[in-house]
């Protein structure tokens, strides 16, 4: 009994460990998560550098160095 038990806990580590070997991403993945992540900085650029948002940035920054202690 205890033979059987132990031949079907090394059964079940190997296909364990099998399972383990393919996780992870593979390549395309890799790609859409890079196009994805342009994407988002490249948005993230546009609303930073447009008009209103420097404006207002300007603003804060000006406001920080007239401030007095």
């Amino acid at each position: 009994m205890c033979k059987a038990v132990r031949a079907r806990l090394r059964a079940l580590v190997c296909r364990v460990r099998a399972v383990r070997k393919d996780s992870g991403m593979v390549t395309s993945e890799y790609a859409m998560g890079i196009v994805a992540a342009v994407a988002f900085a490249v948005v993230l650029y546009k609303v930073v550098t447009s008009g209103a948002v420097s404006a207002e940035l300007q603003a804060i920054v000006k406001r920080a160095l007239d401030a007095r202690t």
